[in-house]
């Protein structure tokens, strides 16, 4: 320490020797690696047990916390950049004491903290410096350790035996962590400092500063995860590590940003005149842009932070659906993606089937050894007629029929699936129960173990039958039907089609229930429906099935207080058996799910009802730090005054609730790209009053661009203005 001792003897002076707890985090991620922070920028051992720093399904750094002397700094701030690319801590020193005497004042020195995450390795740079009129020594360590946790471990599933963790190797500059999991692959967690620490040892890096009056020093660490011999596709050679780890912090920092800035470039911008709206449209973008990973069959969007970085078929799928204008792309990534993963052949430990769509993967120790099902795991009943659906979406948002051929034999794969396995009865109905006792009871998007149940509470028994699926069957029977006839098919096109009709006919008769004034959640083994009020309905909108006259009637009760609760649509309704605000699914609110609603509303016609839930969703993004809408909210009514009720471990973000807003925006606004006829089509659009202009500029389709400027009048009437046009491109307003 100091020999210049600085004696505080003000009556109103408040000692202030720690920090104060938060429990709110911050996220990082760049390809297949993540990492989950507190608001320090730490991986504190206390508090949430999601953080770390995160490479396919397993936990590298358990731990990383940063000390001057033997406290935490102060927080000042804490933030992540608004491209999502680096994460900026400011703290500053608290009272350090000797013998009682405060030697340093809080708020004498400042530490800066920056980090982000590049090839698998997570960069930081500390700089240190020294406001105060004297010179100041102070320690300062990093504590840090690596327990090679497999997420499902860390998510509560219990182990009864675990590999072997190797004695770290403590170097010069360096500490390696190594871990030889029971499936044989060896992880290693290596920490390069720079310059050298003054103490090193497996457990920390302590640095002694001198700092004079006005001085700054400045440090770097690099953490890399290492895989070895997992074949995947993937997984990083331990050479590239190595390459990685010798790269600079400003080297690999302008990587990062150059690679954002290469994703961003070719997809349009979006401004509107309300700031609100456009803070909540450029977090969900850029939340996009990070979770979007690069597979070596294009991009896929990874569903969620911390429990989902992983390709989802389903969440895939409804991104891609929720972005399709936007970025086709992605789209064209999903189908990719999941084509080469399409199941061919029965193995009921994965619930696969052949021509059956993945529902997830997973790359860590426990999946690999079977402890549970989702290396590949097929568990979906809805991925598959949803991804027919995608694939005649993209090939009428882009024209783009050479790749759509290439996956043909994917989709009628897909389509053989609904007719035969899908439908075992042969009663014309999609519906699933497990093959695996590992895999998920329920295999909607709903899926937990209490999602499906009748009137009375009681759980529904399987094999059920979903009304929603049945919707997305009836839009992939005729969007490949669209496709058969696009490769000149036309019997087979016929014949879907009359299937679709049928299927549709047979819907309104087994699923409408008159008494509750929407469809039945589902039909249970013995083909009783499920007379529940949920969300599910609304799903039917968006895919078509529904008649005018049903759609009408599910749309008004979707839109009661029982299920709007103000800020969105209830999965269930109030007043249902199972309802609950907190729960997961019985209750609460999910963006994707009023997203898909809303879409639904306006294919129908109800376009007021649209604007009610893009409003609802704007006044609550108004709440959510960093104006991240998360994965779901709880479903209490809206309190004036009052944020919504967060979900206690919600995905933030959640990349289907990222893109949420793109669909809801579009629905309002009854937006269609259509590639066949050259055309952008706006399709009785409407504005809410809170959001009198949209600017959407570079919207393209194929080699045409075109800059778009739609404005609500004071009557309550939408325009559409081309500000450029590059290309072939026409637009259209159909009133």
């Amino acid at each position: 320490m100091t020999e210049e001792v600085i004696r505080v003897k003000e009556d109103s002076y408040i000692l202030a020797t720690t920090a104060h707890p938060d429990d709110r985090t911050r996220v990082l991620k760049q390809g297949d690696t993540f990492a989950v922070f507190d608001r320090f920028g730490d991986i504190e051992t206390k508090g949430t047990n999601e953080l770390g720093l995160y490479y396919q399904d397993t936990r590298f750094l358990s731990r990383l916390t940063l000390k001057l002397e033997r406290d935490r700094p102060l927080l000042l701030s804490s933030s992540i950049k608004d491209d999502n690319a680096m994460l900026a801590v400011d703290s500053t020193n608290p009272d350090i004491q000797e013998d009682g005497v405060v030697v340093i004042p809080r708020g004498t020195v400042h530490i800066f903290r920056t980090k982000f995450i590049w090839n698998g390795t997570c960069y930081e740079r500390l700089r240190v410096h020294n406001y105060g009129p004297m010179g100041v020594e102070l320690s300062l360590r990093l504590e840090f350790d690596a327990d090679f946790a497999d997420i499902f471990e860390i998510r509560g599933t219990e182990r009864h035996a675990h590999g072997r963790n190797e004695p770290p190797l403590v170097q010069d500059n360096s500490v390696l962590f190594r871990y030889e999991g029971l499936d044989r692959q060896l992880r290693s967690t290596r920490i390069v400092f720079e310059p050298k620490p003054t103490r090193l040892t497996d457990v920390l890096a302590g640095f002694d500063i001198v700092l004079p009056p006005g001085s700054e020093k400045e440090y770097h660490y690099a953490v890399s995860c290492e895989l070895q011999n997992n074949g995947s596709e993937n997984g990083p050679a331990p050479d590239r590590v190595e390459k990685n780890l010798m790269v600079s912090y400003d080297k690999a920092s302008r990587n990062a940003t150059e690679e954002l800035t290469r994703i961003r470039s070719d997809q349009p911008g979006i401004f509107t005149s309300n700031e609100q709206f456009n803070d909540w449209m450029k977090r969900s973008l850029v939340d996009l842009h990070m979770m979007r990973t690069e597979t070596a069959y294009g991009p896929y969007p990874y569903a969620g932070i911390p429990w989902y970085c992983t390709a989802f078929g389903r969440d895939g799928i409804i991104t891609a659906l929720e972005c399709l204008n936007y970025d086709p792309s992605l789209a064209r990534g999903v189908l990719s993606y999941l084509a080469a993963r399409q199941a061919d052949s029965v193995i009921e430990s994965q619930d696969a089937q052949p021509g059956k769509i993945l529902h997830e993967t997973r790359t860590g120790e426990m999946a690999a050894l079977g402890e549970v099902p989702f290396k590949r795991y097929y568990g979906s009943v809805d991925a598959t007629p949803l991804f027919v659906m995608l694939a005649g979406a993209y090939y009428v948002r882009t024209g783009d029929k050479q790749f759509v051929r290439s996956i043909w034999p994917n989709i009628e794969r897909a389509l053989a699936w609904i007719d035969t396995y899908g439908d075992p009865d042969g009663d014309g109905f999609v519906e699933y129960e497990r093959q695996s006792p590992k895999g998920l009871v329920h295999q909607g998007w709903k899926d937990s173990h209490d999602s499906v149940f009748h009137a009375d509470g009681k759980g529904a028994e399987g094999p059920i039958a979903l009304c929603e699926v049945q919707g997305y069957v009836y839009a992939a029977k005729l969007a490949a039907s669209s496709l058969a006839a696009v490769f000149g098919n036309t019997a087979r096109a016929s014949t879907l089609e009359d299937q679709a009709h049928t299927l549709k006919e047979q819907f309104e008769k087994d699923f409408w229930c008159e008494d509750i004034s929407t469809y039945a959640l589902a039909l249970d083994k013995n083909k009783r429906p499920c007379k529940v009020r949920t969300s599910n309905a609304g799903h039917c909108l968006f895919t078509g099935i529904a008649s005018d006259e049903h759609a009408r009637r599910v749309a008004t009760t979707l839109i009661l207080s029982s299920s709007f609760n103000g800020w969105g649509i209830r999965t269930v309704a109030a007043g249902e058996a199972r309802y609950n605000p907190m729960s997961y699914h019985n209750g609460s609110v999910w963006p994707h799910d009023n997203a898909l609603i809303a879409a639904g509303f306006a294919r129908y016609g109800f376009t007021e009802h649209a604007v009610e839930i893009l409003t609802g969703f704007l006044d609550a993004s108004i709440f959510f730090e960093l104006h991240r809408v998360p994965e779901l909210f709880c479903g209490f009514p809206r309190r004036p005054g009052e944020a919504p009720t967060l979900y206690p471990v919600a995905c933030v973000p959640q990349t289907w609730a990222a893109g949420a807003i793109m669909m809801l925006l579009e629905s309002c606004l009854g937006l269609r790209v259509l590639a066949s006829e050259r055309k952008v089509v706006f399709c009785k659009p409407v504005l809410p009053e809170s959001l009198g202009r949209v600017s959407i500029r570079g919207l393209y389709l194929g080699d045409a661009r075109v800059d778009l400027l739609i404005a609500r009048h004071t009557d309550g009437d939408v325009g559409v203005n081309v500000l450029a046009r590059r290309g072939e491109i026409e637009v259209t307003i159909l009133k």
